[in-house]
């Protein structure tokens, strides 16, 4: 087992370690949604300060029955007692792979943690590349292939999982290719683990969502949390929606001897956010969009400098692609942005994707401002890039791009190249 710090928790902290020491570091690395505690989770949190038991391992009635109504308001019909809560959806997703056992289909590239927690419970994962556009998914076809080609080798293969919207690439599958990839997984008996901690941030709310639970309710598992749409991932709460009784109790042994139950004025204010208040669907929307109006105009600086990229559809994450660059690796793009150009992304290796191609995930959503004071202002504002601060972060980011389209020299070598202009994905 080679497991080390997870690529998104080591770059914050190299970051703000560069900060501390007076460095100008434009901060693209990490997943953190950027935005503050709503005031009203807040009162809940204070008021349900004097929980202190352990409560039951699935989660308190209260947090199941409030999920469950989530998602039948997404016409996702749900038991309350077939729903598991946890510290987090990231315990939540590791806790699965010990219950359904096997190794495990990921779409390539994806995000960092599922291929490590993979690699900690002693599976072993198939990377399977995603689509052109659609990151999240593992090609339906290849998935066939990989699959029966593993299984003849006497591979126990059990499971897929697909991230709807994705990160790294912050694009969101078509419902023909959620459609296939459900019937791959109905013909290979293979259970899918659907994560949709970013489904209410797709920017377009017209775009259409389709979950694999919609089509296959018998084997999807729904992976979901409040951190990304809430800002609450320091809170450290998620929730699971299972197909069937015999998962839940599997789940259910796992969490009771990792995590014993969630942390119970958390679910208490959890349980809140979940019966969808209107103070909380309006913070939801307005986070929406900032998100969206940021990340597209990210998205616009990358296009403008020639950088191949998909256009945004949920969340706040890029996945440009700097082929053209004289780097030898991903790995080495990074540390020169960061080094030379003071802009922090993460390499696409971390998601799985190959070391030799010049991929980096971007993540816009600490460009709001480092106080709440400044992200209040940002999630409030009509235009929130004519703010001061996003527009110096922008136009950082404009810098530095400018800066890898000039050729340069090493000591002995040749760092970068002229990049060579191509059209946009997506």
């Amino acid at each position: 087992m080679n497991v080390t710090l997870s690529a998104t928790l080591a770059a914050n902290e190299d970051i703000e370690r560069r900060r501390r020491a007076g460095e100008r570091v434009l901060h693209l690395a990490f997943g953190e949604a950027g935005l503050p505690v709503h005031p009203a989770l807040r009162e809940r949190l204070i008021a349900a300060s004097e929980h202190n038991g352990y409560g039951p391992v699935a989660g308190a009635a209260a947090l199941r029955e409030a999920a469950a109504g989530y998602w039948h308001r997404r016409g996702l019909p749900t038991d309350p007692e077939l729903v598991v809560c946890g510290p987090g959806s990231k315990s939540l997703l590791y806790g699965l792979l010990l219950a359904i056992g096997g190794d495990i289909v990921l779409p390539m590239p994806s995000w960092v943690s599922y291929a490590a927690q993979a690699d900690l419970v002693g599976a072993r994962p198939l990377l399977v590349p995603a689509p052109p556009g659609e990151g999240g998914v593992p090609d339906p076809e290849r998935v066939v292939s990989a699959v029966l080609h593993a299984r003849s080798q006497g591979r126990d293969v059990r499971s897929l999982l697909v991230t709807l919207p994705d990160n790294p690439s912050g694009t969101l599958a078509a419902a023909r290719t959620i459609r296939r990839i459900t019937e791959v997984a109905r013909d290979l008996d293979l259970t899918i683990i659907s994560d949709e901690i970013y489904r209410d941030l797709v920017h377009d709310t017209a775009a259409g969502f389709l979950s694999p639970a919609e089509l296959a309710p018998e084997r999807t598992v729904i992976t979901s949390g409040l951190s990304k749409s809430l800002a609450l991932g320091g809170w450290r709460i998620g929730v699971a929606r299972l197909p069937s009784v015999e998962l839940r109790d599997r789940l259910l042994a796992v969490a009771s001897e990792i995590w014993s139950s969630p942390a119970a004025p958390v679910q208490q204010a959890a349980a809140y956010a979940y019966t969808e208040p209107a103070e909380l669907v309006e913070r939801i929307d307005e986070s929406r969009r900032l998100h969206g109006t940021v990340a597209r105009a990210v998205y616009e600086r990358f296009v403008r400098a020639g950088v191949r990229v998909d256009a945004p559809q949920g969340g706040f994450y890029l996945y440009p692609d700097f082929t053209g660059l004289a780097y030898a690796t991903s790995a080495e793009l990074t540390a020169d942005l960061l080094d030379r150009h003071g802009v922090g992304v993460l390499p696409g290796h971390a998601f799985g994707d190959d070391p030799r191609a010049l991929r980096v995930r971007v993540a816009t959503s600490l460009l709001y401002g480092e106080t709440t004071e400044r992200r209040l202002a940002a999630l409030g504002a009509a235009d929130p890039l004519g703010l001061p601060w996003i527009s110096a972060s922008l136009d950082h980011l404009s810098e530095a791009l400018t800066g890898l389209n000039t050729a340069r020299h090493a000591p002995g070598r040749l760092v970068r190249a002229a990049l060579v202009p191509t059209p946009a994905a997506g």
